[in-house]
């Protein structure tokens, strides 16, 4: 018999007693709210089973960035071989799943939508239990996963192509944002810089992988807001405007101008120095006002190997404990979608008219 749609919590009530008294609780996670479509199958002893990512890359590729409408037919694409390989690989059937979670804020509304429709039709087939996830928590909470313990409470740091903000994270569901970027995310910095410089997508790995051969040193690039010390704010937009002018002069539309290798190389790794002392400085700053002693990083830009060396250098500097997740973690994925585990331990479950919230908050 299906959940009644309209009284989800007496039918959970009902049912949970003999779910805590059987093995280990099996939770599908699924994950769309971007480019990537993935699955999960994750214990309630946060055990991972199987985790499943179908990237888009090469769809998005000839345009320098995600394109939405493109993104969510190519989720409708997958999401079903997706989850079905994920079952498979945990060797389970569909009817072996005691509940599902789904990221439904924040994101690309196509794209959520693909995934929370998904996750709706599947608790209603099964008689399982709804789980909402918050995909940047979820990004926090990859830390806990990765280092097989409390993580909390934390100050963390989220630096994505969507995202730059900082929350003071008293558990794993309860955060609060404290800073973050005015305008671009750095991950979105990281991708115009790239197509200026005529690098591929993503341009995250493409200017590290470029920064390498070069002299970060050769250019100073502006490092806005980071001698403010009263904001935990960003702000890339100027950033990349300087690298424009650098490449193309002032004044100029014309974005034919041709650099040699080493060039290139230089401007990518002098970009990712100012990129990287702005996060450093102001993840400092807001352990110092907080009074945390503990950071957690998450997003596709803690994937940076720069990034990831300057951080470990302040901690060990600073005395602060350093969280970061590996890189199949930092990217968008299922398995931090175990996050639901938490909700689930605090009964906060929801109903089938559960919505997507693409929006974000933002610091001012």
């Amino acid at each position: 018999m299906h959940p009644p749609v309209d009284h989800p919590i007496s039918f959970l009530l009902a049912r949970l007693p003999s779910l805590w008294h059987s093995d280990d609780v099996k939770l599908l996670a699924l994950e769309t709210t971007c480019d990537e479509t993935a699955a999960a199958v994750i214990t309630d002893q946060l055990e991972v089973l199987s985790s499943v990512v179908a990237s888009q890359e090469d769809l998005h590729q000839q345009f320098g960035g995600v394109v939405p409408e493109i993104a969510s037919r190519a989720h409708v694409e997958k999401i079903l071989p997706v989850i079905d390989q994920a079952v498979r690989k945990a060797e389970l059937k569909l009817s072996d799943l005691d509940a599902v979670a789904v990221a439904n804020t924040p994101g690309l509304s196509g794209s959520l939508l693909v995934g929370l429709t998904a996750a709706k039709a599947l608790c209603l087939a099964l008689d399982v239990p709804l789980l909402a996830v918050n995909h940047l928590q979820a990004h926090v909470y990859a830390c806990k996963l990765a280092s097989g313990r409390d993580v909390f409470p934390c100050i963390g740091m989220i630096v994505s192509g969507g995202h730059s903000n900082f929350y003071r994270c008293t558990a794993a569901t309860d955060f609060t944002l404290i800073g973050g970027t005015i305008d671009d995310a750095a991950g979105e910095a990281f991708d115009k810089v790239a197509s200026l410089l005529g690098l591929p997508y993503p341009g995250g790995p493409a200017i590290g992988k470029a920064a390498a051969k070069g002299d970060g040193k050769r250019f100073r690039f502006p490092r806005p807001l980071l001698d403010d010390k009263s904001r935990l704010d960003f702000s890339f937009s100027g950033l990349k405007t300087a690298v424009r002018y650098q490449v193309h002069g002032t004044g100029k539309l014309d974005d034919t101008t041709q650099l040699d290798e080493q060039t290139v190389c230089d401007v990518a790794a002098s970009f990712q120095e100012a990129v990287v002392d702005c996060l450093v400085g102001k993840a400092e700053l807001a352990l110092q006002q907080s009074g945390y002693q503990t950071l957690c990083v998450g997003g596709g830009v803690a994937a940076n190997g720069r990034l990831r060396e300057r951080l470990e250098e302040s901690a060990a500097k600073q005395g602060y404990e350093l969280f970061i997740p590996p890189m199949s973690l930092c990217t968008d994925n299922a398995v931090m979608g175990a996050i639901a585990i938490e909700r689930w331990k605090e009964g906060k479950f929801e109903s089938l008219d559960l919505d997507i919230s693409p929006g974000l908050e933002r610091p001012h």
